[in-house]
């Protein structure tokens, strides 16, 4: 497991973002675990450490590719985001799921989208792909290029797949089986805790 994969399941549980139980995910489906990154905000360190990783990762991609902004969708990545942003002395933008009718109106909050942006598009977890394509949209209908997007975490439910289909390239800090399999391996959580999830990403 990579050093990265170990950070960021430390960060995450520390900060109580994952939790155990039966939730119901965007697709209807139940799931034995729940990523509610949300919680870094109740944990600076963590909420820093997270930032610090994804933005060290956003480095490595402009090592060879031109990223001029980033963006990400309300709500949970969008809570992230202007922290990677401070890291990195990018500017940023959110979209809103709605468009606003009132004041500044529009779908776009914070910085603007000019015809080809180089925008890499940030969220927290990455299940099937049924909200990053939502995210993404608005952003290429005003002339930026989305090649990359890098979530937190890789749920391992086809998601990524889906998406580098439509010819994105997908990065994950951590996948969900890397972050139980640590977890675990520190003591952290349990043994059937981890091989809950485990036969639910095999399941999926």
């Amino acid at each position: 497991m990579s050093n990265t994969a170990s950070s960021v399941a430390g960060a995450l549980y520390h900060s109580g973002c994952l939790k155990f139980g039966s939730f119901k995910i965007k697709s209807g489906i139940s799931s034995p675990y729940y990523v509610d990154l949300s919680c870094l905000l109740s944990s600076p360190r963590e909420l820093c450490n997270i930032a610090k990783i994804a933005a060290d990762e956003i480095r490595k991609i402009i090592d060879f590719d031109r990223v001029d902004k980033l963006a990400s969708i309300e709500l949970k990545g969008a809570l992230i985001l202007p922290s990677i942003a401070c890291e990195l002395k990018l500017p940023c933008t959110v979209i809103r799921k709605e468009e606003k009718g009132y004041g500044v109106t529009g779908r776009m909050a914070g910085a603007g989208i000019n015809n080809g942006d180089h925008i890499l598009f940030f969220d927290d977890v990455l299940s099937e792909d049924l909200s990053k394509p939502e995210g993404i949209r608005p952003l290429e209908s005003l002339g930026a290029l989305v090649k990359h997007l890098l979530v937190v975490v890789d749920r391992q439910q086809g998601g990524r797949e889906s998406l580098e289909k439509l010819g994105y390239s997908v990065h994950a800090l951590a996948k969900i089986n890397e972050f139980v399999k640590h977890l675990l391996e520190s003591k952290q959580i349990t043994v059937e805790q981890t091989n809950a999830v485990l036969r639910y990403v095999k399941q999926e």
